[in-house]
């Protein structure tokens, strides 16, 4: 029986060096449907609107004009999908997209998937990043729970000191219906090995709301909402 009174210290296949890419990729598609289906590129998009909307210029008239251009860099980006969601969500005009991974097949498929973001993949830890000009919103989905509380507690300082505008993140929420149903699920419909194996304890890695405010604490951040979505998912916004 898992114990959700903390996080797990389980470490996900996904996370080894030496995963064959083929399996990665078969992972990554089967991720990309489970975010479409259970809303988590609905969540990312809710993440973005926030920006958006802050961003529109004030009302002439009855005509609201268009938000202005924005540059928008994902963490972890894996094969891009969520950078595609955005695209489809939002004017191609208004949103230039970075990504970053620190796994080269990761990006170079990211970039053969879809050329028609038009954005620019970076290939490298995302502590390593430099950019010509900060991102006006960084954002991660699925990432955080991959990492210690110690090793997020920098990285929210990091995201919070390498963007304009602002940041947000979205995570699993750890709870025991999530758990159990997200196992059977993969158990029943997943091909993947890697979904079927990881997709349980990146549950048990997740985080509670009461988590995620001591984390933002520590990191020196007092100004953020956290958002409950379905299914089981926690989005944090910060603005800066």
């Amino acid at each position: 029986m898992p114990d959700f009174t903390h996080r797990s210290k389980l470490t996900e296949l996904l996370d080894r060096v030496d995963i064959p890419f083929d399996d990665i990729r078969t992972n990554m598609a089967e991720l990309n449907i489970i975010n479409t289906w259970l809303g988590g590129h609905a969540i990312t998009i809710a993440g973005m609107k926030a920006f958006i909307s802050s961003n529109r210029t004030t009302q002439t008239g009855n005509k609201a004009k268009q938000p202005s251009y924005m540059t928008v860099c994902e963490l972890g980006c894996g094969g891009g999908d969520n950078l595609q969601a955005i695209h489809r969500a939002f004017p191609a005009d208004i949103i230039t997209p970075i990504g970053i991974d620190i796994n080269p097949s990761c990006i170079a498929t990211a970039a053969a998937q879809y050329p028609q973001l038009n954005a620019q993949w970076l290939t490298m830890d995302y502590r390593n990043a430099q950019f010509d000009q900060l991102p006006d919103v960084l954002f991660s989905a699925l990432f955080c729970h991959h990492f210690s509380q110690e090793a997020l507690v920098a990285q929210l300082q990091w995201m919070y000191q390498h963007c304009q505008r602002g940041f947000f993140i979205n995570d699993l929420h750890r709870h025991p219906l999530a758990y159990y149903s997200i196992k059977g699920l993969t158990q029943c419909f997943s091909e993947s090995y890697l979904v079927k194996n990881d997709a349980p304890i990146s549950v048990l890695r997740g985080f509670t709301k009461k988590e995620w405010k001591q984390l933002l604490q520590e990191a020196g951040i007092q100004h953020y909402t956290i958002h409950w979505k379905w299914a089981f998912r926690h989005l944090i916004v910060v603005k800066k």
